[in-house]
């Protein structure tokens, strides 16, 4: 009897897309979905060690749990994770937690362990799901569930955890977890690179293990970070010659590209070229704690918040946040019916795994309201701010891919840090240092003090701080070191962050990053 699966699943999906686009169009539920969603982990939450020690039996509102808690950083939940590890019940989450989340650290520090529970994997899926309907919604078609769907991604082996008392548990970033844990549905019938092959860790043999296995594929969606997605794309053009000059070329029916984890707009132009012309993207927000928002518009409206998804979020204004005083600043964080437009947040989740009140690291900035729509602007340890010029990643990006389509510049990768220096009087005065990597064969060669002269132009027309202390006597024009090719690849490779979900922090307020990018290009700063 043949499989009727495969012509039932885009029928199936389109019912979930009118159900999909309904409750999208319901663009004042948010403050309400997301009161339901924290009525809903309170008790669970209640009924744990972590929630006896805060009180939580007591609280039965917003009002309640934010008197009760306070935000905490990972550091603060590290050994109650450690407890659940070893196989402690009823710690963050009731019952035992066998799967964990690992989450590199581009600030610095080991690696992050965060508990997944079966909740926690439910959200996963169902958010996931919900990001895709988000896409055929916008479109108004299914066809992209008429094909297979390649996740470019690292690794997705779960490793055992040592244990005691023959407890089992496993680690594994999040995707390996939820690719470990997919419907047999979704596995046998949309997942690609299959099994074997996505759980390789040499990356380079991986890709081209991915191409031999799916150049006879029918692709419709390939999901990705932008930067190995045309590290790929350059792999199919290698192996399979004329057939693979574009993406589409080679599957004809590819028509939507996945991304995120960083802002697309240095690799737009590049991937169009590389993918086919009528590629569509479709940006997601999600991280190791939570899938937090997708794309339900233009690209300029901003990502949807999933407030119904069972997260419940809250925003620390930029403004208030210190790291060192979290704890105090619980009254200072607001819920979502708090947010205001064009304010960057520190954004805090409690989650179905027993995270309360937990600071993911990443700044937000809402671009409406009505409905819930926001961009993420960077990190809350990754900025420029060593000379009071509070500037974030999508102000140092913004600005860069706008000098560079102006002068028709492709990026490769960059970094920017502080250059110290003092006066005969002891003063010390500042300014950015740029690392940078364009790929060769412009028209018009590119200059470090060219770059730096429209840079500094441009930085001081979207942060209004940067321009104040640029009019100051303490913050200095900008430098700009051009890299030769294989720099940003070597430090990456030197962290254990060279293909899959691997990322390059785009700057921090101390010169850990670039001091290290000097000693690699053997660069001696003045």
């Amino acid at each position: 009897m043949p499989d009727l699966f495969p012509k039932l699943l885009p029928f199936g999906a389109s019912l979930l897309t009118v159900r999909a686009s309904r409750r999208l169009r319901q663009k004042s539920r948010g403050p309400a979905q997301q009161a339901r969603a924290l009525r809903a982990l309170l008790p669970r939450l209640a009924a744990t060690a972590h929630g006896r020690s805060l009180g939580l039996a007591d609280a039965r509102d917003y009002r309640a749990f934010r008197r009760q808690v306070a935000p905490r950083a990972y550091e603060y939940f590290a050994p109650l994770i450690a407890r659940m590890m070893q196989g402690e019940a009823d710690v963050l989450w009731p019952g035992r937690t066998t799967h964990y989340a690992v989450s590199s650290r581009t600030t610095a520090g080991p690696a992050k362990h965060l508990p997944v529970s079966a909740a926690m994997l439910a959200h996963f899926r169902r958010a996931g799901l919900n990001s895709l309907l988000y896409y055929t919604a916008r479109v108004g078609h299914t066809g992209v569930f008429r094909g297979r769907h390649l996740h470019l991604g690292g690794a997705t082996r779960a490793v055992s955890l040592p244990t005691v008392d023959g407890f089992e548990a496993c680690a594994g970033d999040v995707c390996a977890l939820t690719a470990l844990n997919l419907p047999r549905w979704a596995e046998r019938h949309l997942y690609e690179p299959g099994t074997a092959i996505a759980q390789m860790a040499d990356w380079p043999a991986k890709l081209h293990a991915i191409a031999q296995r799916t150049s006879a594929c029918d692709l419709t969606l390939i999901a990705g970070l932008p930067s190995w997605m045309l590290v790929f794309a350059e792999v199919l053009r290698t192996q399979l010659g004329s057939r693979a000059e574009t993406l589409q070329s080679l599957w004809p029916n590819l028509e939507c590209f996945v991304h995120g984890g960083v802002p697309i707009a240095p690799y737009a132009d590049d991937l169009r070229t590389a993918m086919g012309p009528t590629i569509r993207f479709h940006e997601i927000y999600a991280a190791s704690e939570a899938f937090i928002a997708a794309q339900d518009a233009t690209p300029d409206a901003g990502l949807r918040l999933m407030t119904d998804a069972g997260i419940f979020y809250e925003f620390l204004p930029l403004r208030d946040f210190e790291p060192d005083r979290l704890a105090e600043l619980g009254e200072k964080a607001v819920p979502l019916d708090g947010v205001q437009t064009g304010v960057d947040y520190a954004l805090l989740l409690t989650t179905p795994a027993g995270l309360c009140r937990y600071l993911v690291g990443d700044v937000v900035r809402f671009t409406s309201v009505v409905p819930p729509r926001l961009v993420y602007v960077g990190r809350t340890q990754l900025q420029l701010n060593a000379l009071g010029e509070n500037v974030v990643e999508k102000d140092l990006t913004d600005a860069l891919v706008a000098v560079c389509q102006r002068q028709q510049w492709t990026i490769t990768n960059f970094h920017v840090a502080p250059l110290f220096g003092q006066t005969i009087t002891g003063q010390t005065r500042g300014r950015h240092e740029w690392w940078l990597e364009l790929r060769p064969g412009t028209v018009k060669t590119p200059t470090g003090p060219a770059l730096a002269t429209e840079l500094d132009r441009e930085l001081q027309l979207r942060n209004a701080d940067y321009k104040a202390r640029r009019h100051g006597v303490n913050l200095l024009d900008p430098v700009v070191r051009l890299l030769m090719p294989g720099v940003f690849e070597s430090w990456l490779r030197h962290h254990g962050q060279w293909g899959g979900l691997g990322k390059m922090p785009r700057c921090r307020s101390d010169r850990l990053v670039a001091d290290e990018l000097a000693q690699i290009a053997r660069f001696v700063p003045e």
